[in-house]
């Protein structure tokens, strides 16, 4: 069974972001970039079923610019068999949105047939939780989202989701799609042994085109703005000032 795990590289998640001073997006100029810790999960839960002798390749892809490669290599490194990069030009990853990259992997998916998609259930940059969901609809895959575990036997997956009542468990017919929540596994370090090995593991690019999509963007930024600050605490008296500046202060009651 192959599996394949899509990988965002975005800012490192103990990085405090800084928009640009012109308000059109994020500066991530000499930034740490790093592997989007739910693509993290994904790499490992497919890592692990390859362990445990389910699936026999687990192949990392990744949509952006050159960089990506090291993001890739990171995948590499956890246990990935190989890696794929849809390389795109600086302006066309600042504007890759989700429908468009889940089309590149759609695209991908028909030309690789894996059984099995694993994906991270949204990326900390954007925080949009919609490849998944959309890739799924575009193959006509059964789907599983916010896995917290996952149990592939034959060719069905049984996967336990977490909801707002609690959890739910779905069984799945392969091939599917499953994104992945943050109890689903706690992701190995990767040892400097296979640091090395995986700057060996095999690397294809391919463009866009290559794949027949375009990626041109179909929604327009107009702005990025910080959040407002938040206001100082008002200490009060009694309840029935709280209950007051709650009536007539902030209008909320």
């Amino acid at each position: 069974m192959k599996i394949l795990v899509p990988v965002k590289r975005v800012v490192d998640y103990n990085v405090k972001v800084r928009v640009k001073s012109d308000g059109t997006g994020v500066d991530i100029a000499n930034v740490k970039m790093s592997m989007n810790p739910f693509d993290e999960i994904a790499v490992e839960e497919a890592v692990r079923l390859k362990e445990a002798g389910i699936a026999t390749e687990v192949v990392a892809v990744s949509a952006g610019v050159a960089a990506c490669q090291e993001t890739l290599r990171a995948a590499l490194a956890i246990g990935a068999d190989r890696a794929i990069l849809i390389e795109t030009s600086a302006d066309e990853a600042d504007n890759l949105q989700p429908l468009a990259v889940a089309k590149l992997l759609k695209a991908l998916a028909d030309k690789e047939q894996p059984q099995l998609v694993i994906c991270g259930k949204q990326a900390i940059d954007d925080d949009a939780n919609q490849v998944g969901q959309m890739l799924a609809a575009l193959a006509n895959w059964p789907q599983a989202t916010f896995a917290s575990k996952v149990v592939v036997a034959g060719d069905k997956a049984t996967v336990t989701r977490e909801v707002d009542g609690g959890l739910e468990t779905l069984e799945l017919a392969l091939p599917a799609v499953i994104s992945t929540d943050l109890r689903l596994n706690e992701p190995r370090y990767a040892t400097l042994p296979n640091i090395m090995k995986a700057k060996k593991k095999p690397l294809d690019t391919v463009k866009p085109a290559d794949l027949g999509v375009d990626v041109a963007p179909r929604l327009t930024t107009v702005k990025v703005a910080e959040p407002a600050k938040r206001q100082a605490g008002v200490m009060v008296a009694d309840v029935a000032q709280l209950v007051e500046k709650l009536k007539n202060e902030a209008k909320v009651i």
